[in-house]
């Protein structure tokens, strides 16, 4: 099936669930990919890496406080896990559905 979709995830934090969108779009070699994260704080444009099912990306978030985020997610089917860490503030869970 791919990882090309969009995902509807949440992160398990300390501050609550963090829900949002996750839009992928895997470049012609397949080793890359862009899109978008989009939830109740804004959207970003990401770019990441592909191996094999799994993603990674970074993305810098201005609010509620500056953070750099690392994320990781593996796809398999229409599931997507991983994790997102949070700079000093800690890895925290992260699961979601393709939805399109």
């Amino acid at each position: 099936m791919g990882i090309a979709g969009t995902y509807d995830f949440a992160v398990a934090t300390p501050m609550g669930e963090q829900k949002g969108t996750l839009s992928v779009v895997p470049d012609a070699t397949g080793a890359s990919f862009t899109g978008k994260v989009a939830g109740a704080l804004g959207a970003l444009s990401i770019t990441g890496t592909v191996s094999g099912d799994t993603l990674e990306w970074t993305m810098k978030t201005p609010v509620p406080i500056p953070l750099e985020i690392e994320c990781s997610a593996t796809i398999s089917g229409d599931t997507l896990s991983g994790t997102a860490k949070a700079g000093f503030m800690g890895s925290y869970p992260m699961t979601g559905t393709r939805t399109g």
